[in-house]
């Protein structure tokens, strides 16, 4: 009986101790939902409009996507979220803060220069390095120079491929430390598993740029536990791309599940997801109400009106929000959840309080985007209701984006009311502010 009482007596001194413990623990670990070092998972998918997004009226045929329809559903989507029309400069801006005018980097593949102070670098410099930084993926900012090296930007880590399409998603150039080798484990996958890696080093908070190459081209069938678009055989010219395009995002969204389920519950909880699309979908793919002329490669909403959706830590709305949100507000906010104190830099509106209040003012009256390839050099700029789309010989198109948000009726095609000629005024003139 004596040593049974001593057992028992141990027993209840170690599970109160265990107990005491615990608490101490607790009181001493910053609260993961109130943290002011959250991570930064900052997600592109290339190529992927809202008629392929889950949660917009645009496209019938959507991709079964449980992990980003998650992303949006706890927390904000932001339905007038402005890019580029191509890759590379929706990069340049989110990563500058600044037009691509003040950049050079208007189309894809421009090249954006060495003296320019990227996100990552800003963000250690007011926060005294407080953040591990990487890139993962599609960089596209450096034209077809494999062995240039992103790290140079003063980013703590960089791998993945230089260019801006792979020739195959099974055989494609990976790029490490400015050193460029062949890679034939599926892209998708391959920049996950570096992803996974890369957190599992850190130490500190970390700020995770990853950038899938998905759904971009060349079309073609992922591996099948990945999708659940059947048995597609081998993409040639003249077969269907839907399911191929939707093949893909579903096997990004399986990768993005795959890292997500890697991070612990306190990690996860410490962590800020912010997903985009960076241009809108390419024509050979495009739904309606879009078509061939007014998706990817355009200034029209189907090509730079594209999905974001913010979630995870020190996101306490959930629904949609209608502001405009710019491509260059990108580099404020992440900036400010990092800790800067700025709201504002370079072409950059940070909406960071619009996570936590609806009643947050306005971000922006105007929001500007514009494309300069071989052919074209055009500019676009909206406010709330009107948009106007203009080009280097003089030609221009006004749009009332409340009650034709599709561009069907050229409002310049007949006679202006007193509000909208007021509207054209006031617009180019900040126009003409904006591009001088």
């Amino acid at each position: 009986m004596k040593i049974n009482a001593i057992l028992s007596f141990l027993v209840l001194s170690l599970s109160l101790l265990f107990s005491f413990s615990s608490c101490k623990k607790d009181e001493t670990t910053s609260n993961p939902t109130t943290s002011n070092s959250p991570n930064i998972l900052f997600i592109i998918a290339d190529d992927m409009g809202k008629d392929a997004t889950n949660g917009f009226s645009e496209g019938s045929i959507k991709p079964t996507t449980p992990t980003i329809d998650n992303i949006k559903n706890t927390g904000l989507s932001f339905t007038n979220f402005w890019v580029a029309p191509t890759c590379s400069p929706t990069r340049a801006a989110t990563i500058t803060g600044k037009y691509g005018y003040r950049t050079d980097v208007k189309w894809a593949s421009d090249v954006l220069s060495n003296s320019e102070t990227v996100l990552q670098k800003y963000i250690n410099q007011q926060t005294n390095n407080k953040y591990a930084t990487a890139v993962i993926g599609k960089w596209h900012l450096a034209g077809a120079n494999n062995s240039f090296n992103p790290e140079n930007f003063g980013i703590d880590y960089y791998a993945g491929m230089i260019r801006g399409t792979a020739e195959s998603y099974y055989n494609w150039n990976l790029t490490t430390d400015g050193t460029s080798t062949t890679e034939t484990q599926y892209i998708t996958e391959k920049f996950t598993d570096l992803a996974i890696d890369w957190v599992n080093e850190q130490d500190k908070p970390w700020f995770l740029w990853l950038a899938y190459t998905a759904p971009h081209t060349p079309f073609h069938a992922p591996p099948t536990e990945m999708h659940s678009q059947g048995a597609l055989p081998t993409y040639t010219e003249g077969l269907d791309a839907i399911p191929y395009y939707m093949a893909a995002i579903e096997a990004m969204d399986f990768q993005i599940a795959r890292l997500l389920n890697g991070l612990s519950a306190e990690e996860r909880a410490n962590t800020i997801i912010i997903f985009i699309g960076d241009n809108g979908t390419p024509s050979d793919v495009a739904q309606a109400p879009y078509t061939s002329r007014t998706v990817k490669g355009t200034l029209y909403e189907g090509g730079i009106n594209c999905p974001l959706f913010v979630s995870g830590n020190g996101v306490s709305r959930t629904g949609t929000d209608t502001n405009l949100i710019n491509i260059t507000d990108l580099f404020a906010t992440i900036a400010q959840i990092a800790g800067s104190s700025a709201s504002e830099i370079n072409d950059s509106k940070s909406f960071k309080s619009l996570l936590t209040s609806s009643t947050s003012s306005t971000n922006r009256e105007y929001m500007y985007s514009e494309m300069k390839s071989d052919r074209l050099d055009i500019w676009t700029i909206r406010n709330q209701k009107y948009k106007i789309i203009a080009n280097s010989s003089g030609s221009t198109e006004m749009y009332n984006l409340e009650t034709d948000p599709y561009e069907n009726t050229n409002l310049l095609s007949s006679s202006l009311s007193d509000e909208e000629n007021t509207a054209k005024n006031e617009l180019e003139t900040k126009l003409r502010e904006i591009r001088n």
